[in-house]
């Protein structure tokens, strides 16, 4: 595209967005007039000299590159612009909040063979990072990626205890589960800009399988109620009205659920003493048998009948840690943490408002655990300067080169870049940082020259 004789390519695509981005939002008229611009813009790289003796992969890669820039310039024109694509998004997003506090894998007949926390974590996680992109194919590969590692979990699953390979029945529920447990951003507008603006030709074979399940498990949990989860109605609705009461005020929820104080009779109250369960029957006893071998003690008063011992802060951390070890099912109890797996790289600026607010909340609780308790607040360990910080981050930076770069790339793009020739040179011919062609081998090329965050590769188990 630096070439003289590419300016005619850079003044139609320049053109095409500037008239793009002055018309009214229109789904279908836009979604048509992108695939139409697309198409012809290919057909005359094919024809122009610059890309004669070209490969069917180069050329392949060149309108991988004009889909993407193109889509980055037009993404805020298009994405979520209609209102009934927000709501959309709003009422998917409410209900797998709700769904996702009480749904177990048994409800949608997901075999305990293939239950697998960590990997439907991992899928979880790749499917989180779907508003990290901006260009189609690169959201799309959020969703391959998603669906891959569900695709391995079940067959290693099968192989190892000597079943069928698995087939659509057992993908769909585990995609379904894993997505309701994600809660991606924006899903349903994420689905429809993929299907709107991903060039035609190249959603075929299994991206296009992989994404109809995914607008399947859209419909399902769109459409979720007591007989899809094989629960009974009124459990159901139970369910449904704990989770709101739970994401409305959780601190509230968990006071009337779990903080009851009832009524105890005298003789039927016990009191724990370094692991120990005394009655007051039993001091009763004692006092009777102490005063017949003629104690001179004082009677005791009222306040000294309790044996009680105050757990300090640590020593309820201790215990609740040796709980949750021995618990059977203890990854279930940090599901509703989603930051806890999370790398720095998954973060948003939007999580990190969340993260924010969620900490002020922590310290609060905390400060007030510590005074009415009587201990002193532990004070945090100091940050370490920047440049100390750095150096510490260094090793750590050189022994995870094999982790996908997009965990250390930016979350938004600046869209502020200034057009130029540059911003259209991965387009040219005979470019070594071009993107594979082929959609379902999933790897992407992540060398070229764009300010959009790298896509992620392809998950390889």
């Amino acid at each position: 595209m630096r070439q003289p004789s590419a300016a005619e390519f850079v003044k139609a695509i320049k053109s095409f967005i500037v008239s793009f981005s002055n018309n009214a939002p229109d789904p279908e008229r836009d979604s048509a007039a992108v695939q139409q611009f697309l198409a012809n813009m290919e057909a005359a790289f094919r024809a122009h000299s610059l890309w004669a003796g070209c490969s069917d992969e180069e050329l392949e890669s060149a309108g991988e590159g004009l889909e993407k820039y193109v889509m980055t310039k037009l993404f805020t024109r298009v994405f979520a612009s209609l209102p009934d694509d927000v709501e959309g998004d709003e009422k998917l997003s409410e209900k797998m909040a709700l769904v996702q506090q009480f749904i177990r894998p048994e409800n949608l007949d997901i075999k305990p063979t293939f239950q697998n926390e960590t990997s439907w974590l991992l899928a979880q996680k790749e499917l989180q990072k779907i508003n990290m992109y901006k260009a189609p194919r690169d959201k799309l590969v959020c969703i391959l990626n998603c669906c891959k590692v569900i695709t391995n979990l079940l067959v290693n699953a099968s192989i190892a205890s000597n079943e069928n390979p698995p087939g659509a029945d057992e993908f769909l529920p585990v995609l379904i589960y894993v997505t309701i447990k994600a809660n991606p951003p924006q899903l349903h507008s994420n689905l429809l800009y993929i299907q709107r603006y991903r060039r035609e030709t190249r959603l075929v074979a299994e991206a296009a399988y992989f994404f109809t399940n995914m607008l399947s498990a859209e419909s399902f949990v769109m459409n979720i109620d007591a007989k899809s989860l094989s629960m009974d109605e009124t459990e159901f609705e139970t369910n449904m009205e704990s989770a709101r009461a739970l994401l409305s005020d959780p601190s509230s929820y968990f006071e009337k659920k779990f903080y009851s104080p009832k009524p105890v009779e005298l003789k039927q109250q016990t009191l724990t003493f370094n692991e120990k369960v005394y009655t007051k029957e039993s001091q009763v006893s004692s006092q009777s048998s102490a005063t017949k071998s003629g104690s001179k003690d004082e009677p005791r008063g009222k306040d000294q009948l309790s044996i009680t011992k105050t757990l300090s802060i640590s020593d309820l951390e201790e215990k609740g840690a040796t709980m949750i070890l021995k618990e059977n099912d203890n990854h279930s109890i940090f599901q509703q943490f989603p930051y806890l797996f999370a790398s720095v790289g998954d973060l948003t600026l939007h999580d990190v408002e969340d993260l924010l607010s969620n900490y002020k909340q922590l310290v609060f609780k905390y400060v007030c655990l510590s005074k009415g308790l009587g201990s002193n607040v532990a004070r945090p360990t100091p940050a370490m300067p920047p440049a100390e910080s750095q150096s510490h981050a260094e090793p750590a930076k050189e022994s995870q080169d094999n982790k996908a770069v997009d965990e250390h790339s930016e979350a938004h793009e600046n869209d502020g870049t200034e057009d130029s020739l540059n911003e259209l040179s991965y387009l040219g011919m005979g470019n070594s940082e071009s993107m594979q062609s082929q959609e379902d081998d999933v790897t992407l090329s992540r060398k070229e020259k764009s300010t959009e965050p790298l896509a992620p590769p392809a998950v390889i188990l």
